[in-house]
């Protein structure tokens, strides 16, 4: 094996372990906000009030996303990328296990809810600066025609936090009740303290991207890389945004509107939810790899065009399956719409990659990805129980689902389509610092 592979998969791995981590402190968060943060919380509301302030705080963190693109993007562009990553794997830490040891309403009033919104802002930041430079870490050391296929080791922090997420709940949720609610819950939380330590190990291993260090050497590094973005590719990034959509949303859609409403509304129990979300996680994890090694085969437009055009036609099949209140009704539907989601969100990092240049890179795939985190996918389970509460059926929120499908497969594809046209001009990057 030469010295590049060797680097290059030793810069996939770091991607993929700090990302499963960020993903798994993330992720806690979203199922304890549909299982438990409404009645603990947010104690003085009615139940479906609750809920939908528990979601609120959700949204909190994806609005801190983008400011966290912005900060650690430029310092990504500015002096690196791994040392930006240690810096947002820390704060992700911090913040987690600080959750797990939070008052709740019962114990310090509204103190409770108020350290709740500040400690999911600090995870959006971290979250927000850790999507970018994980991406760029393993597809900017990747072997010439294989920036896709190594931006995807990134990806798979998703679904594997997502795995470690619901088996932490899921083995909490096996409690009494009583004991849940009081500290069982908390335990998923702590536990992202040693995964940190573990994924520094890893992380500071691993060596800056070879794109950045010939940045640095020809002093091409951009002194304002947000004012780059903004000012030389402002359609881009709106593309970039739209084209992420339901790669973002599908999520929060499947693992928190869903959890909430088959539990609450449809009548499901909550630990058999759960399994069921964790058979979806497990499916994502082994088939999304699939997704970039389609598109190393059969091309970028060709497999994104495919598996959306699938998602679509399955989405409504998933929320009618879901509504028997069957279990394995449930995980086939869910698990149907989960896989082509999951493939296509595996080319989704090299796809925003390849839209921007090296010297802004960092900045643009991170505000496009944040930016639809906080306006699109981080609102999804709000206006999911908006739509259902307000309409007291399931078709508007799957019509929702279905439209967003539909906007990130027109998007994707002219973003593909404009930075094969950038791809094809001369590159004339000016000296800046």
């Amino acid at each position: 094996m030469d010295e590049q592979l060797r680097r290059a998969r030793r810069a996939g791995l770091g991607s993929f372990i700090g990302t499963t981590i960020e993903w798994y402190d993330f992720y806690i968060y979203s199922t304890a906000s549909a299982l438990v943060f409404g009645s603990l919380f947010f104690a003085e509301s009615s139940p479906a009030a609750g809920v939908l302030a528990s979601f609120a705080t959700l949204w909190v963190g994806f609005l801190a996303r983008p400011l966290g693109g912005v900060i650690f993007g430029h310092l990504g562009d500015r002096i690196g990328r791994k040392q930006t990553l240690v810096v947002t794997l820390v704060l992700m830490g911090v913040a987690t296990a600080g959750i797990g040891v939070l008052p709740t309403y019962a114990t310090a009033g509204v103190l409770a809810p108020i350290l709740l919104v500040l400690l999911r802002c600090v995870q959006g930041i971290a979250v927000g600066g850790e999507w970018g430079g994980a991406v760029l870490i393993g597809a900017e050391h990747a072997p010439k025609g294989r920036s896709i296929l190594f931006g995807a080791y990134a990806q798979q922090g998703s679904p594997a936090g997502s795995i470690l997420a619901t088996l932490a709940f899921v083995s909490v949720t096996q409690l009494p009740d009583e004991v849940f609610r009081s500290w069982g819950w908390r335990v998923p939380f702590l536990i992202s303290a040693v995964l940190v330590v573990v994924g520094l190990v890893i992380r500071l291993r691993v060596a800056e991207s070879p794109e950045f260090e010939r940045l640095r050497q020809q002093r091409q590094i951009v002194r304002a890389p947000l004012g780059e973005v903004v000012r030389t590719h402002p359609g881009m990034l709106v593309l970039g945004v739209l084209a992420s959509s339901i790669g973002i949303a599908a999520t929060y859609f499947i693992t928190t509107f869903i959890l909430s409403w088959s539990t609450s509304e449809v009548g499901m129990d909550r630990s058999v939810m759960l399994n069921a979300l964790l058979v979806y996680s497990i499916a994502q994890f082994v088939t999304q790899p699939f997704g970039a090694l389609a598109a190393q085969r059969f091309g970028l437009a060709r497999t994104v065009g495919t598996l959306l055009t699938i998602n679509l036609l399955t989405v409504p099949v998933m929320y009618a399956l879901v509504g028997t209140g069957n279990a394995v009704a449930a995980a086939v539907g869910i698990t149907a719409v989960g896989i082509t989601g999951a493939m296509n969100y595996a080319v989704l990092a090299g796809l925003l990659a390849q839209a921007f240049p090296a010297n802004v890179r960092y900045t643009g795939i991170s505000l496009s990805y944040q930016l639809c985190s906080a306006l699109i996918g981080g609102t999804a389970p709000m206006v999911g129980q908006g739509l259902y509460t307000s309409t007291h059926s399931i078709v508007p929120v799957a019509a929702y689902h279905v439209l967003l499908v539909a906007v990130s497969l027109v998007c994707s594809l002219l973003v593909i389509a404009r930075s094969r046209s950038r791809a094809a001009e001369p590159q004339r990057l000016p000296q800046r610092c």
